[in-house]
């Protein structure tokens, strides 16, 4: 394999979460992918974390495949998982038991260790509420390294939880940044960043309701850091959105965001998933020359037999 190298330098590439929204987000990974355009800083939270793997690993078909097709595999999840204790997506098989050359989602590890990007993923400890970042050091190994993204991916309630050198984790959506990783690009210097949104333009997180609110303490009464992030999610979410539109008026950050968005985050059916996705791909290559533009790259063109 020939030693790989990324063309974006001074841009970071964040992948919000959102469940099986990332079907038409996957689509922006894959448009990428597709053009030649290889950002060296990639980070991704929950779902953003499986966009981030796929595109680090360079694989457009694993992309599309991982919030599509493989919905359809009959070990995904649902309603007989759930009630098994799997949760309502088989978390385990789907992420630590489909990656291998043989197995149903195959995952291309030697590229991804040979890209020289860097990977940043988030979950969010159970005991303190604390969002841990991880990165490529943290995952030597695609065990290490689906283990890490399984955790981010965890949504409370839905999935159980991830234990990681002892520590119980769940969705690192829960985070102070309601799950958008513009503070860790931040942190990390940058001042330009392609985000990839996973919400329409308009759309405004709202607190939990009375009913919520009983479910959160009846399900974590044992973990009220857990409690304590549910809650005050919408805060955080919504301070990064407006914090990102701001961003994008003064020419610091493009903004892929979905004109609309057809599925829920516990999407099952693939037929919807499927228009999902090829929405997200028409938007993607209709935008691709603004991103292209804002990026500083010339972009390969994208077969016409993708959109």
């Amino acid at each position: 394999m020939p030693h790989l190298h990324s063309n974006v330098l001074h841009t970071a590439l964040i992948f919000e979460g959102g469940g099986m929204r990332a079907s038409y987000t996957a689509a922006v990974a894959v448009a990428l992918l597709e053009a030649g355009i290889h950002i060296d800083w990639v980070a991704g939270i929950s779902a953003g974390a499986s966009n981030t793997a796929n595109y680090i690993s360079r694989d457009p078909l694993r992309a599309r495949r991982s919030f599509v097709d493989f919905v359809g595999d009959r070990r995904f999840g649902g309603l007989g998982s759930l009630v098994h204790g799997r949760g309502w997506f088989d978390a385990k098989y789907i992420y630590e038991q489909t990656g291998g050359p043989d197995q149903a989602l195959p995952f291309d590890w030697a590229t991804f260790v040979d890209n020289p990007a860097r990977a940043n993923v988030a979950a969010v400890r159970m005991d303190t509420g604390e969002q841990v970042w991880f990165t490529k050091a943290d995952m030597p190994t695609m065990p290490d390294l689906m283990r890490r993204v399984r955790a981010s991916s965890t949504m409370p309630g839905l999935m159980p939880p991830v234990t990681i050198g002892g520590t119980d984790y769940v969705d690192g959506a829960l985070g102070p940044n309601g799950g958008i990783a513009l503070d860790r690009a931040q942190d990390a210097g940058f001042d330009k960043f392609l985000v990839v949104l996973t919400r329409e333009r308009d759309y405004v997180k709202t607190p939990p309701d009375r009913a919520q609110l009983a479910i959160y303490r009846a399900m974590f009464h044992r973990h009220p850091a857990v409690i304590d992030a549910l809650v005050h999610r919408h805060l955080g979410y919504n301070a990064t959105r407006e914090e990102l539109f701001d961003l994008q008026a003064d020419g610091h950050a493009y903004l892929f965001v979905p004109q609309t968005m057809p599925v829920s985050n516990v999407e099952r059916d693939v037929g919807r998933l499927r228009e999902s996705y090829r929405a997200g791909l028409r938007q993607a290559a209709h935008e691709l020359p603004d991103i292209a533009e804002f990026l500083g790259v010339e972009p390969a063109p994208l077969a016409e037999a993708d959109r």
